[in-house]
């Protein structure tokens, strides 16, 4: 599974019923849980890894963390593959950088393939490494399936994830998934929006979005949420699209949808991939910076275990003290 495939799989899930001050590495022991990150008056900046598959890549990430860990973020998580099958690199990596850069952790946890046992076993696991959060996902049926289906003793839904680990380990950060499109599998928005305020009525201490592009969206998704009495901060998620191969990528296995405008103007790049990027980075500023203005109390960028095109828009906006609203 490609990078921008593990990014989209792990947020294409239904949860069917059932002058600011950032945190940083300074403030580590102020943080319990991703609830404390977006306090009033606090800014919760995270970015979201996945588990390299080589020696290489776990090399070539150790050093994209650490020009990322110069923003001061909140937080890192780290993707956990289809049926939990990327464990074990998923807690070296998390359970890596809480060690190397003294910074707070969450791992992504699944309903894919594991009993309640198995889950507990996973969360005893993290904790022993550090790991105070977690990202619940009820996660994509495995390859070949048509359609999720739990294993006995295990959970079919996100908010029954939820409560369990709030159940077990009620200091744990938890959060959980939104969609400003609509979840590919919902039949309607309404019912996206009923399945995640019973996430957030099951302990959610932050919601995180799937990636969007037009900030239109997000905000419509944030004030419904907003009408149906879910008070769970709202966390907007953000990928640089930094060439136009990721385009129809992104459409097909995410189902965002890209401003024609933002489409033609990394088209007429053509093949100048160093434009092509100048061009994605900039759209990623302007839209990072709407969104700042308009009072998010984070952002959560998906790096794709790259720290450049990230970089760029941080530093575009004044990182740490960019200009925000109320």
């Amino acid at each position: 599974m490609g990078a921008l495939a593990a990014v989209c799989w792990l947020h294409r899930r239904c949860a069917n019923p059932r002058p600011i001050a950032l945190w940083g590495i300074h403030d580590l022991a102020a943080i319990n849980d991703l609830a404390a990150a977006y306090q009033p008056g606090r800014f919760g900046l995270s970015f979201e890894l996945y588990p390299p598959k080589t020696g290489q890549g776990v090399t070539a990430l150790a050093r994209h963390v650490q020009k990322l860990v110069d923003f001061r973020p909140a937080y890192m998580t780290c993707t956990y593959g289809a049926g939990g099958s990327t464990q074990d690199r998923t807690l070296e990596v998390i359970g890596g950088v809480r060690k190397d850069h003294s910074l707070p952790v969450a791992t992504h946890l699944t309903c894919v393939g594991r009993t309640a046992d198995e889950l507990r076993d996973y969360l005893q696991r993290a904790v022993e490494l550090g790991v105070n959060n977690v990202v619940a996902l009820r996660g994509d049926p495995p390859a070949g399936d048509a359609e999720f289906k739990p294993v006995a003793g295990g959970f079919s839904y996100a908010n029954e994830l939820v409560a369990f680990i709030r159940s077990e380990l009620p200091q744990m950060g938890i959060a959980v998934g939104g969609y400003p499109e609509k979840h590919q599998e919902a039949p309607s928005m309404e019912v996206d929006l009923a399945n995640l305020k019973r996430k957030c009525d099951a302990g959610a201490d932050v919601i995180i979005t799937q990636l969007f592009y037009d900030n239109a969206d997000f905000f419509r998704f944030r004030d419904d949420c907003e009408r149906l009495g879910i008070e769970t901060p709202i966390v907007p998620g953000l990928l640089p699209v930094t060439n136009g191969a990721q385009i129809q990528r992104i459409a097909s296995l995410c189902g965002a949808k890209l401003p024609p405008k933002f489409v033609e103007d990394l088209n007429a790049c053509g093949d100048d991939a160093d434009a092509q990027f100048d061009v994605g980075v900039e759209f990623a500023t302007q839209q990072t910076a709407e969104l700042l203005q308009q009072g998010v109390p984070g952002i959560h960028f998906y790096v794709l275990n790259k720290s450049e095109a990230t970089s760029r828009v941080l530093t575009a906006l004044n990182w740490p003290e960019p200009v925000r609203g109320g």
